[in-house]
C-alpha cells in the first residue's frame, strides 16, 4: 500500500464511538507522526473543524479525485 501523503484526502474504514465518528466520514492527513501514522481533519461543509484524530493508514482509505494511472 503506498504511504499517504499530507493534505491527502481519506475515508474512515471503522466507527470510532469514542470520537464521535463513522465508518465513511471523509476528513484530510494534516500531519505525518510517523510511517503508517496520521492526524486527520475531519470537517464539515462550511470547514468547520469538527474532530481530529490520529489514524492508523489500516484505519484510512486515500481518495482520488482523478484518475489513477497505474504501470501494467
Amino acid at each position: 500500500m503506498a504511504e499517504i501523503a499530507l493534505h491527502s484526502v481519506v475515508a474512515l474504514l471503522e466507527d470510532l464511538p469514542e470520537q464521535g465518528l463513522v465508518r465513511g466520514q471523509v476528513g484530510t492527513v494534516v500531519e505525518v507522526w510517523a510511517p503508517g501514522v496520521y492526524e486527520v481533519e475531519f470537517s464539515d461543509d462550511d470547514g468547520r473543524t469538527y474532530a481530529l484524530a490520529s489514524l492508523k493508514a489500516e484505519q484510512l482509505m486515500r481518495l482520488h479525485h482523478e484518475p489513477v494511472h497505474q504501470a501494467a
